[in-house]
Formats: C-alpha cells, structure tokens, sequence
C-alpha cells in the first residue's frame, strides 16, 4: 500500500477508534482529508470489518449521514500482569476494556516453565468458556517483574526472576496462541494503563511510581510511554539512597531504594522487630517460622501501632527523596502511586508528598500532583493490553496485516519493523 494511502487509512481509523470523528464529514473535517480520500478509506475499512455503519444521525441541512463505529469486538486479546507474588490474567476487546480477568497468588521465582504454564493453563481456560464461534485472539501482552529489552520481548537480568534471563517470552506466547505478541515491564504497562483509561489521560508528561515487592517507575513523555534506549527507563528501585552495606538489595548491590524501602524490605524489618519485642502488634501476626509481609504492616499501622507507623513514615521519606529527584530532572505535571504499599493510608501518601515538595524546587512543584493510582490492580491489565493495540494499528504493523483482514496467524508480526 503507497505510503500517503497508509497514511490515510491510519488517521481515518484513529480518528474513528478515539471518538473524535464519527461521521464522513467530521472525518474529512478533521482531518484536512477529502472527502473522497475519506469515502475511500472509510469503504476499506468497513470491507476489513474494523469499521460499521450504525444509526444516521440529525443533519443540519441534506442527506443525514451515518455515523461509524469501530468495531471493538472484531478480535480479542490475552492478557497477563505478572507480580512478585501474583498473577493477573484476562481478556480484552480491541479497545481495551478488560472482558474477563482472574487473578491468583504465585511465585515469580518457580522460574518461567511454571508460571508461564501457569498462565497458559489460565488463558486456554477462559478461552473456553467464551461462547462457541468467539473473535480470533489478535495478540498477547504479558508484563513481568523485572527488565525487558521490549525489542526482543525477553526479561534481561531481572533481579527477582532466578530462570528468566534471556528466557523467550514472546515467542512462546506467540507460538502457542498463532498471534502476535509483546512483553514489557510490568511497571511500564502500568503506566500506560494510567495513560489511557486512568488518572494520566490528560497529562503529558507524568510519572507512575509503583511501590509493592519491589519499587519501579514508569515515564510518560510527550503523551508516549518513554522505555529508553533498551526498555530500562525509570528502574529507580536501584537507586542508591544509603551507603549502609548492610541493606543488601536482591540485584546483588547495598543501600538500593528497593532494600530499605520496599515491600520485601518493610516486611523483613517488621519480621525482625517482632522478633526482637519492638511491636506488640507485629509479635502477635509472626506464629511461626513464616516472616511476615508487607500487609502486616499495613494492618499495624492502621491499628495504631507505632513501630508500623515510623516503618511506613520512613520508607514514605525515602521514596520521597528519589521522587524529588525525578521531579527536579524530569518536572511530570503528575505522579500517580501504585502497587501493594501504596494501599497504606494517607499517612504513607502524605510522607511522599512532603519529602517531594520539600525537597524538589518550586517551580517543579507548582503544578504537580501526587495522586493514588484509581485502576490499581487491574492498571497493567489495562496496559498489557494497550501496547498490543498500539502496535497492531501503528502504520507498519497495519500495512502488514490490513490486507489479510486480522493479525491473528501471524505470529511474526513483532519483528524489527519494516523501514524503507
């Protein structure tokens, strides 16, 4: 397809997608098209079956036109969001509302022929249970704990993921399923869950800050997920915060944001000070050989008990530190707060706050805001989702597939992109 037809059929369609344009006339208004360029492309679309016709609607002068609809329902997607300690796996239609999910406690560490199997067994289940004669599954996206060189869709070194390194993700889902796929860090399709159904939708530049076993950061620049050169931007739980050689981190180093501030961390601390008599509260949870969790401190704190407080105040602090620092270099007008800890309370949210603004400069702060993720949970779903449709109507990955009608058997479809 010529370049200026692709080009073409790109805007019509997103146009279209976003809710912007939903008639032939506001489409070639616009988008500065002609209106037989619009005709024309809106023709190939409805044949490809990504577009329909509905109801007229009211004219303001001649023939009424009809209005389109894209056709969210034409395929499907699997989606997973792979935690420390749990998995989330559901699937979405092609505008990325969540259909089904399911969601379990697992072990990012049983290593990769475990948990994906996992996962497959979850897929393959709520697949079944679609009504006979579903829509063609069009793509996977699968988030992980951990670095991603997103090019090659495999976790590169990933600090907690012991098996993992190098392991192709990506390919297994995209063999299994006949359909395209991408991976990517979790905390990225958090971020880019935020970016279009979530707090970030109107901010161009902003930060997702996840705060649960571990601690990572996603960057939203311009509108656009920033991943950096190979996928690792924003991994600020490595961030060096104290020279104490005694805070080991799980990525070998000491004194890393993530060892002294993280959920593992806050649970080891509290574990340690139940055991030591320092917290009533937290020596009546630990009944036995099993450490006790970041939740336990949570639930202590909301109870009162002081030793929980000073822990959430402190970790509060030290990611308030790093933040200013991200605030100050990269000044987002929002940071939004996710993961398990950030379930802690405004007492958590509230150290952030006042670490960042005290320690960030004025006009970097005038008119940010530091809000609790409102998706949760379910924001990487929601992400894993949205860089699969990303790339599937990107204007390389739709030219080649737009003449075959669906993406689904082609599981080649996530190699270099065409240039030239």
């Amino acid at each position: 397809m010529p370049d200026e037809q692709l080009g073409a059929l790109v805007t019509v369609l997103d146009l279209v997608r976003s809710g912007t344009a939903r008639t032939r006339p506001q489409l070639s208004q616009v988008s500065g098209l002609g209106r037989t360029v619009v005709a024309q492309r809106v023709a190939q679309l409805i044949d490809s079956e990504l577009l329909e016709e509905t109801s007229a609607v009211v004219s303001t002068g001649g023939r009424p036109p009809r209005e389109l609809r894209f056709r969210a329902e034409a395929g499907q997607l699997l989606v997973a969001e792979l935690g420390a300690t749990a998995l989330c796996v559901g699937i979405a239609d092609l505008a990325g509302t969540i259909l089904v999910e399911h969601e379990e406690t697992a072990d990012i560490a049983a290593g990769p022929e475990a948990v994906l199997g996992r996962v497959e067994e979850l897929f393959d289940g709520l697949l079944a249970a679609r009504p006979s004669g579903g829509p063609p599954v069009w793509g996977v996206g699968i988030g992980v704990p951990g670095p991603v060189e997103f090019a090659a869709g495999r976790p590169m070194a990933p600090p907690i993921m012991p098996g993992w390194d190098g392991y192709p993700v990506r390919e297994r889902f995209a063999d299994r399923y006949d359909a395209p796929a991408w991976v990517d860090n979790d905390v990225n399709l958090m971020a880019l869950g935020e970016l279009r159904v979530g707090l970030a939708m109107d901010a161009a530049d902003a930060v997702f800050l996840k705060i649960g076993s571990g601690i990572g950061a996603g960057l939203i620049s311009a509108g656009h997920l920033h991943r950096g050169s190979q996928g690792a931007a924003g991994d600020v739980g490595h961030v060096a915060v104290v020279d104490d050689t005694s805070a080991v981190c799980r990525c070998g180093n000491t004194g890393c944001l993530e060892a002294v501030a993280g959920g593992a961390a806050l649970g080891r601390q509290a574990t340690e000070a139940a055991r030591a008599g320092e917290s009533r509260f937290l020596a009546d949870r630990l009944t036995g050989p099993e450490p006790l969790h970041v939740a336990d401190v949570v639930d202590a704190a909301a109870h009162g008990d002081p030793y929980a407080v000073e822990l959430l105040v402190r970790s509060g602090q030290f990611i308030g530190r790093t933040l200013a620092t991200l605030v100050n270099f990269y000044n987002p007008s929002l940071v939004v707060i996710g993961g398990s800890v950030a379930e802690a309370g405004d007492l958590f949210l509230a150290a952030i706050r006042q670490t960042v603004y005290r320690r960030s400069l004025p006009l970097a702060t005038r008119d940010l805001r530091i809000v609790r993720s409102s998706l949760g949970e379910r924001a990487g779903l929601h992400g894993a989702a949205f860089v699969v449709i990303d790339e599937l109507f990107s204007p390389d990955r739709l030219a080649e597939w737009i003449n075959h009608g669906a993406p689904a058997g082609f599981p080649g479809l996530t190699g270099p992109r065409p240039t030239g």
